[in-house]
């Protein structure tokens, strides 16, 4: 990770999980042009780091993320293209997750609105403590969602259950969330980091570039016919066989012994 401690976040390795905490606690957490620059900037460090094999996006204080600060947009002084600007940067850190080489897991901890929804969505998995709030008020403040999430919702839930959470705004906590698919699962709020830790334990045990190869693949495979799709896992599997870990997958397995990924 670079030298330099980021503003608005906390990042905190654990072996080979990097936990990143929104850190504007005194703000629930809410969105500034800094945090969006530092948490892309935190995510590509990872996605260079060999030694990180899975990351977890947590908040710190009360909230994950309550959206955008509304207080800094209203007393800010942005020209139409400043605008446009920021929120691209809103777009680029969910495609970020969403294209992330390593599984990234959303620990919602409390408010997950707006944008901190967005950001949770798009992450593979999302567990949330079952007091924890999720919602889309974009539609009561004149606005839109970002961030993929007209495309990735439905996916998670359907089409009519997508329609009532994003047209009306109304909030889910973590027991609903699972019960509709959008959340991995739900815990007690004090159990929720370990939950995340445990599940991201799991993960960074697997073979990297099998679930590089598996994240591009599960992502893009509703946009994808089944010919391009079915050429596209054969090139995957051939890939997969041409790396090292697959020969210790397989000498793993017939030494019934765990094996040892090293991601190459």
């Amino acid at each position: 990770m670079n030298a330099t401690s980021p503003e608005t976040l906390n990042l905190v390795r654990q072996d080979a999980v990097l936990e990143i905490r929104f850190n504007r606690p005194h703000r629930l957490n809410a969105v500034v042009e800094t945090f969006y620059v530092e948490l892309l900037e935190a995510l590509a460090d990872a996605e260079r780091d060999t030694d990180i094999r899975c990351v977890i996006l947590t908040g710190e204080g009360r909230a994950f993320c309550v959206g955008a600060d509304m207080k800094e947009h209203g007393g800010a002084q942005r020209t139409l293209y400043q605008r446009r600007q920021y929120l691209q940067l809103g777009n680029d850190v969910c495609e970020a997750i969403l294209r992330h080489r390593k599984p990234v897991i959303a620990a919602v901890n409390g408010y997950a609105l707006g944008a901190g929804a967005e950001m949770a969505v798009a992450c593979d998995f999302l567990v949330m403590a079952d007091e924890a709030q999720l919602g889309f008020p974009e539609t009561s403040i004149g606005t839109c969602v970002g961030g993929g999430v007209s495309k990735l919702l439905p996916q998670l839930v359907g089409l009519s259950m997508a329609r009532q959470l994003l047209y009306t705004g109304r909030r889910i906590d973590g027991h609903e969330a699972a019960r509709i698919g959008l959340a991995t699962s739900s815990h007690a709020q004090e159990a929720l980091l370990e939950e995340a830790h445990h599940l991201a334990a799991t993960l960074a045990r697997q073979a990297p570039v099998s679930i590089a190869m598996l994240k591009r693949l599960v992502n893009q495979g509703s946009d994808t016919g089944l010919e391009s799709q079915l050429q596209q896992e054969l090139d995957a599997v051939f890939t997969c066989s041409t790396t090292d870990d697959w020969q210790e997958g397989v000498d793993a397995f017939a030494e019934k012994r765990s094996p040892e990924f090293k991601g190459h």
